[in-house]
């Protein structure tokens, strides 16, 4: 049972911390921006991918550095040609645009990289096991995304609280004309943001593809849990999506490691309950709808997410 339960934690914390990767970014566009990118997860798919041919060359280390790279150009570029030319026509035309740059993304890598999954694998010098605990076994490359991950959150945190850098991105989003008199370039900045975000998506690409598999449709698999992350979360929270990030994982993990129902419970309080009816299920089997309840309950007790803000 404890070995269960710290095992169910660890995995939880690592599945958290992954999802935290690929939510930062898209979290730093919306709340630098205001920008809601659909397309968010096709970067990550493209981060993946790209380390992988990059690793066929260059190796692991190689592609950590400059597949993020290739992504956040690709970023700047969907920016600079795509998004700013419809950002004068609303929120709804920059949705549209990212929505549609989702399956352009995802026939482009069918493409180039053909249907099946790629031999993306782990790297040899940290395929080993970091430590053994109850008898079974923590992967060093697991430990290795778990200190990616809190690298990635205090290096975001420092870059737009205690920089120049990020006093002026900040200052971009809410007074743009002010920093514009400034002698600040405006869209040059959220350029910058931009490819910033997506090359953070391209990161976590990076770490997750061999962690999981890299294949043409996990841009679907992990697209809306993205969001359920940041709407939880709050949007634009960095903090929120650190904190959603970790319950989502954790709540998930152990939902799908739990092997009784309800009926299970209510019988072991001396309430007999038919097992062939739905509280008989297995709770396990509820694992995977567990975020979006969470989504629809904060949605409906704090709509603007655990450390959202309340717009004026």
């Amino acid at each position: 049972m404890i070995e269960s339960v710290v095992f169910s934690l660890l995995n939880g914390v690592l599945y958290g911390m992954l999802l935290f990767m690929l939510a930062s970014g898209l979290t730093l566009i919306f709340g630098m921006m205001g920008v809601l990118n659909f397309a968010h997860a096709s970067f990550y798919m493209l981060g993946a991918y790209c380390a992988y041919s990059i690793s066929q060359v260059l190796g692991f280390w190689g592609a950590l550095v400059i597949a993020p790279i290739i992504v956040g150009l690709l970023g700047a570029l969907t920016e600079r040609v795509g998004l700013r030319n419809v950002h004068k026509h609303g929120h709804v035309a920059e949705l549209l645009f990212t929505f549609g740059l989702v399956y352009v993304i995802d026939e482009l890598v069918i493409l180039v990289w053909g249907q099946l999954p790629v031999d993306y694998r782990i790297p040899e010098a940290l395929d080993f096991t970091l430590f053994s605990l109850y008898g079974s076994d923590f992967p060093a490359y697991r430990g290795f995304i778990l200190f990616m991950a809190v690298a990635m959150f205090v290096a975001i945190y420092l870059l737009l609280v205690r920089t120049r850098v990020g006093m002026i991105i900040r200052a971009s989003l809410s007074h743009p004309d002010m920093v514009g008199a400034l002698g600040h370039n405006v869209p040059r900045i959220f350029t910058f943001v931009f490819a910033f975000g997506t090359g953070l998506a391209g990161l976590a690409g990076v770490m997750a593809g061999n962690y999981f598999i890299t294949e043409p449709g996990m841009a679907f698999a992990m697209g809306p849990i993205v969001f359920v992350v940041v709407v939880l979360g709050g949007l634009g929270s960095l903090g929120g999506a650190l904190v959603a990030s970790l319950i989502i994982g954790l709540v998930t993990t152990f939902a799908v490691g739990m092997n009784y129902s309800i009926a299970d419970m209510l019988a072991s309080a001396g309430i007999a309950f038919g097992q062939d009816s739905v509280l008989g299920i297995n709770l396990s089997r509820f694992g995977p709808m567990l975020p979006y309840l969470l989504m629809v309950l904060i949605l409906i007790f704090r709509p603007r997410g655990l450390m959202g803000s309340r717009e004026s």
